[in-house]
């Protein structure tokens, strides 16, 4: 049995507050297109805010996506700031964490910063659907082809120039055949095209080909089913999940987290695949309080951990939400950034700004 899903919804909020605007209450600073990044005196912010978000969580979102918006490149992308370049993976990331503010290509302080990461992806749309950079990002780029069709997908419906929209509704289409016609004969996917299978890039195709479902593309089913099929047969007695299929080496935290999200990105809320994995995960959270779970891939590990907690219902977002939100305003750099797992700052500032954001539910592939 799930645990409740109930939780503050933003529409709630955003009507009491306006209830309480026309009573003559004092206003809310709001930029854009974003929600809040801050509350004036005199209205609380249990008021406005979603439950476990403080005024403190809105100023270092700010900062961060400040940082993020800084940091873009003259053609719209970004790389990781750590040495290593992998544009289409940190374009994407970078502008789903604008999205979860709120801001579109047309609306919000960030606006020209997430149009910017639109125009650049389009560009790095091959004909055969993958979207890729002239480096194929570091030459494995199925993980930048996941995190750009999520991220175009989920920018698809804001898109008011129709050239524009067009040139998306195309990229997308293309790269969800390239992604289903990728798919290895055991379900899963590789860093490169229809080469093998392992966790990692499983799961960014699964919750690519989630979002472009959400925003009306067709996405065939049964590519679906067989990677929720992979997971399956990825399990391992502990619950987890392991590297690859041909890579027994036991449960992996991190790729477990990922596909706790991914099944239920998928709708497998209830089945023992995901049951088994959500108990996993959240065991291992619980026997170690500390932001770092071992392994080296603590913000990968986190990005997805919070979607999972999220979706499963109060029961895990309340115990998981509040100390990680602590544990990440106490690493934020003077700057804005985080160092993700010793990625760069872009991919660390990222998935801080993704997780700090759930909440506000801003896009329907991380919500409940």
């Amino acid at each position: 049995m799930r645990p409740s899903l109930r939780g503050s919804s933003p529409t709630g909020t955003r009507r009491a507050f306006l209830a309480r605007c026309a009573a003559g209450a004092p206003a809310v600073a709001a930029v854009g297109g974003g929600w809040l990044t801050g509350v004036v005196s005199g209205l609380s912010a249990e008021e406005v805010l979603p439950k476990h978000v403080t005024p403190e969580t809105i100023r270092v979102v700010q900062k961060g996506l400040d940082y993020l918006a800084s940091q873009q490149s003259d053609d719209g992308s970004w790389i990781t700031g750590g040495g290593q370049v992998y544009p289409v993976a940190m374009t994407g990331l970078a502008g789903t964490a604008l999205l979860a503010h709120g801001d579109t290509p047309t609306r919000g302080k960030y606006s020209k910063t997430v149009q910017g990461a639109v125009e650049f992806l389009v560009r790095c749309a091959t004909e055969t659907g993958l979207i890729t950079g002239p480096g194929q990002d570091g030459g494995i780029p199925m993980h930048g082809h996941g995190f750009a069709l999520m991220f175009l997908a989920s920018v698809y419906g804001m898109i008011t120039k129709e050239a524009l929209r067009k040139q998306v509704q195309t990229t997308v289409r293309k790269a969800v055949t390239l992604t289903s016609q990728g798919q290895s004969g055991a379900g899963g996917w590789t860093y490169t095209p229809g080469t093998g299978d392992e966790g990692s890039v499983t799961v960014t195709q699964v919750q690519a080909l989630r979002a472009a479902q959400n925003a009306g593309f067709l996405v065939p089913q049964a590519v679906i089913e067989e990677a929720v099929k992979y997971l399956d047969k990825c399990r391992t007695p502990e619950g987890g999940i392991q590297y690859s299929l041909s890579s027994p080496s036991g449960p992996r935290l991190p790729i477990s987290a990922a596909a706790v999200a991914t099944l239920y990105n998928a709708g497998q809320f209830d089945g023992p695949i995901a049951t088994d994995c959500l108990k996993y995960v959240w065991d291992q959270f619980k026997a170690n309080d500390g932001w770092s779970k071992g392994g080296g891939h603590d913000y990968y590990a986190h990005l997805y951990a919070s979607q999972g907690f999220y979706m499963a219902g109060d029961a895990y977002w309340d115990e998981y939400f509040p100390k990680t939100r602590e544990q990440l305003i106490a690493q934020q750099q003077p700057d804005g950034s985080w160092n993700g797992d010793g990625i760069g700052q872009v991919f660390g500032t990222s998935v801080a700004a993704i997780i700090l954001q759930l909440p506000f539910k801003f896009l329907p592939v991380f919500q409940r």
